[in-house]
């Protein structure tokens, strides 16, 4: 039996089991959530103050839970933090610290406070880890001088220096252009191959097409858990195309949650989700269902309009 308890506990990279947490002053960040996940991305995904923060502070042993238990690849988050942070590597929100420092030098004193001591090794993995993120060519750049998305390339890399089995990425692409997004996501589809990765984001894209195990969390509790196929099965029907008179957008805009609109001269076309399965007349389903319409669909269904993506305009 202890065998196979310790076969599960390898498979299962993380396990969040009842885990609850009240701030001072009462608010409930956490309330019974449990998960668990192995190898590849797994995508928490939820607003803003749903609790994926503090659920990722507690996975790094960063916050103590007021209930309820993590484990990291079998070792307890608050029991025994120095062997969870061992395997673990940790992209908070914000990396922007070591502004005057070199992009080599971060990482080098990085890896030296990991226990990388041999200074030959130690130069010879830093090496290896600017090549994987892409910052091989700016080593010599100082923080400061590194535009976002290489700041955040930086940030993966200080959770890549020890060789970490888990990583686990908090809101990762906020004020990210789209080009560095999209090399973001390739990275991270490119590490979930051989290790875990939590990537926690109110972002839909950022999850990518690498993603096959995701869950919703909503006002502290996880609402939603599955491959993005299923949720996206669960929005058919409910997301829809109409055309408007001119002047009747905003109108509309106003009962339904929009993702798109397009004008031409017979007026604007209008794609949006709804609530439920009952259209407006003259709105047509659409075929195909996107990831992040099928997110905002979910949501709307939870009254939660503030979850909503960003509406895109065109013009036709």
């Amino acid at each position: 039996m202890a065998a196979a308890d310790s076969a599960t506990r390898e498979q299962v990279s993380i396990a969040v089991e009842k885990l609850g947490h009240v701030y001072k002053g009462g608010t409930v960040a956490l309330d019974g959530v449990d998960l668990s996940f192995g190898t590849g991305l797994f995508g928490l995904l939820g607003p803003n103050g749903a609790g994926k923060s503090t659920l990722m502070k507690i996975a790094c042993t960063l916050l103590v839970p007021t209930s309820g238990r993590v484990t990291v690849g079998g070792h307890d988050v608050v029991r025994e933090r120095q062997a969870v942070r061992r395997m673990l590597g940790y992209l908070p929100q914000e990396f922007g610290a070591w502004r005057l420092h070199r992009v080599e030098e971060v990482l080098d004193t990085l890896a030296l406070t990991s226990g990388l001591a041999d200074k030959a090794s130690r130069r010879k993995r830093v090496g290896e880890v600017l090549e994987q993120v892409g910052l091989n060519d700016v080593a010599d750049r100082k923080v400061k001088k590194l535009s976002g998305g290489m700041v955040r390339r930086l940030g993966v890399a200080q959770a890549l220096v020890h060789q970490p089995r888990v990583i686990v990425v908090d809101e990762p692409t906020v004020g990210l252009d789209p080009q560095e997004r999209l090399r973001f996501r390739q990275l991270m589809a490119t590490l979930g191959q051989d290790r875990t990765i939590i990537l926690s984001t109110h972002i839909v894209a950022d999850l990518g097409s690498s993603c096959h195990d995701m869950a919703l969390i909503d006002t502290g509790k996880i609402v939603f858990r599955g491959g993005p196929v299923e949720l996206v099965r669960q929005a058919e029907g409910r997301v829809f195309e109409i055309r408007v008179a001119e002047g009747g957008a905003d109108r509309f805009a106003a009962e339904y949650e929009v993702v798109s609109r397009s004008r031409d001269a017979d007026g604007t076309k209008i794609r949006a989700v709804s609530a439920d399965d009952k259209l407006p007349a003259g709105a047509a389903p659409v075929a195909e269902v996107t990831l992040e319409e099928a997110y905002l669909a979910f949501m709307a269904a939870r009254g939660r309009a503030d979850a909503a993506v960003t509406e895109r305009e065109e013009v036709a």
